[in-house]
């Protein structure tokens, strides 16, 4: 599913940047990621439903989740979300100390950033601050602790990134949202949505120019950085924020945003 590519690539981008000058990134820690990513991508869609259940009954799109229509039970899906979090728990602690401090340290965010939408507009930065974890863990589990100057700038541009995307997504539900009382940050921008999204989009891209020079990445990096522009401008303009389809295949489009990014990080290095 998309949602596990746009939680997994910050870590890749992570893994790539911490790879010695010349050498490729390792491919031990980006299939451990892999792995905890689908997990915790899971566990997150888990608890977002066990929230949601009373909401996503009122919206078409989300109606025939399994907890929504009753087909199973919150005791029930709550035994899966201990399976679910026992085995990231066990991809977690393969990394070093430091590591799996950072990591534990994710999960207040993931269990807390369903309820947002209930008391403010912006439940996307709060998603943008818990999917981009990895921009940091990733470089802590290869070289034992972060190097701020690299792994914050890394780190912003990825909930800048997620504020792109994730607004995106968020025009899809707008009419249910209003009737059913929820926020996003859909609904606070309406028709300055493109304003916003190329102002989100312009403070990425400054911040992986940062992060780039930080760690003294090439021409390969900043072309995918400009590439990376150039995707999301064409992006935002053909937006379309009253199609639902439209909105779903510019929001599942961003996964070609991070693996440019991580195809960028990789040749630079090299």
């Amino acid at each position: 599913p998309a949602g596990t590519w746009l939680l997994y690539l910050p870590c890749t981008w992570s893994i790539g940047l911490a790879a010695a000058p010349g050498c490729l990134p390792d491919w031990r820690m980006l299939s451990l990621f892999g792995v905890g990513a689908v997990l915790m991508r899971g566990a997150g869609c888990t608890i977002n439903d066990m929230w949601d259940r009373d909401i996503d009954r009122q919206v078409a799109r989300t109606a025939s989740r399994p907890l929504a229509a009753g087909d199973i039970s919150t005791f029930q899906s709550l035994v899966f979300l201990g399976g679910q979090l026992s085995l990231a728990l066990c991809v977690l602690l393969c990394l070093n100390n430091y590591s799996i401090i950072l990591g534990a340290a994710s999960l207040s965010l993931v269990i807390t950033y369903p309820l947002m939408k209930r008391v403010t507009y912006w439940p996307q930065l709060v998603l943008g601050l818990t999917f981009n974890w990895g921009a940091l863990l990733g470089w802590s589990a290869i070289k034992g602790s972060c190097e701020w100057s690299v792994c914050l700038p890394l780190y912003f541009a990825g909930v800048m990134w997620t504020l792109v995307y994730d607004t995106i997504y968020a025009h899809q539900d707008k009419r249910d949202d209003i009737m059913i009382g929820v926020k996003s940050t859909a609904l606070q921008f309406k028709e300055d949505t493109k304003q916003w999204l190329s102002g989100f989009s312009l403070a990425m891209l400054l911040s992986l120019c940062v992060a780039g020079m930080n760690c003294n990445q090439t021409f390969p990096y900043y072309s995918a950085v400009a590439a990376i522009g150039a995707h999301l401008a064409h992006q935002i303009y053909t937006l379309d924020i009253d199609k639902p389809e439209d909105c779903w295949k510019k929001f599942a489009s961003n996964r070609t945003v991070g693996i440019l990014l991580f195809i960028g990080i990789v040749l630079g290095n090299l």
